[in-house]
């Protein structure tokens, strides 16, 4: 695959870039680049990280930093048996516990939910650090849906991180979870709480909190281009009779209750 010039492969991390130490300089180098082009892409085309990522696993497959790519790569493009994969494997060349939460939620996404649950309990998870403790209670919560058990997972969300008032990097999913998950149960002046808090929370857009909050207070936005569309259709409207005035505004009615 293609891979722009001024993509050198400088911009990989430096974790990363030592674990490729082990490669001849040219190799390591390929490998770099496409793995630069994985982290670039993954977001906004993951499929293309994902063609990426294949290159990189085929360059260097004993790499552990290339299989976690490919994993995430696999799992950004719902390939959730391959990822998993991928993530055992690095896991196995690493011995870390980093990986746990989403290889869980892998399991999620084979519809094995049971198994994500059990690997909630695991002593793994003591051996996380406070974000990936936290991604697991996300995705203990996220088990709990998938099995219809809606208390459960409120429960499994309240926690001395959801009752914090300190900012990190985790809190407004954390919060925008617990309110999804209070919702979907029903108990809606709460969950609109909990979505407010979460936006409050949410410094860089990573949730909808806004327009969950939005739908909530029945709210509803109007695209700019259909205003001005309608107001192409008024014009002369002075010589339209009331009744034709009247059936056009039971159409626009029933338009936007569709929408």
């Amino acid at each position: 695959m293609p891979i722009p010039p001024e993509v050198t492969g400088e911009e990989i991390d430096p974790d990363v870039r030592q674990e490729l130490m082990s490669l001849p300089k040219g190799l390591a180098d390929d490998v770099a680049r496409n793995l630069v082009m994985v982290a670039q892409l993954i977001d906004e085309d993951p499929e293309k990280a994902y063609g990426y990522s294949r290159v990189a696993l085929r360059l260097a497959s004993r790499v552990a930093a290339v299989r976690e790519a490919a994993g995430f790569a696999a799992y950004a493009t719902q390939k959730y048996a391959e990822a998993l994969a991928e993530f055992r494997a690095a896991r196995r060349m690493t011995g870390g516990v980093e990986l746990w939460p989403v290889m869980a939620d892998c399991e999620r996404g084979l519809g094995r939910p049971e198994r994500a649950l059990a690997m909630a309990g695991e002593p793994e998870v003591q051996k996380l650090d406070k974000a990936g403790q936290v991604e697991m209670r996300l995705v203990a919560a996220g088990a709990r849906r998938d099995m219809g058990q809606l208390d459960a997972a409120i429960v499994t969300l309240q926690s001395p991180e959801l009752a914090s008032n300190a900012n990190h990097p985790w809190t407004a999913r954390l919060r925008y979870a617990y309110a999804d998950a209070l919702l979907a149960a029903g108990r809606e002046s709460e969950a609109r709480e909990w979505f407010a808090k979460a936006l409050e929370a949410d410094k860089d857009g990573s949730t909808d909190a806004s327009d969950r909050l939005a739908e909530l207070d029945g709210v509803e936005f109007v695209d700019a281009f259909d205003e001005e569309d309608d107001e192409d259709g008024e014009e002369g409207g002075a010589s339209d009779s009331l009744d034709e005035g009247t059936d056009e505004d039971d159409d626009e009615a029933e338009d936007a209750d569709k929408a």
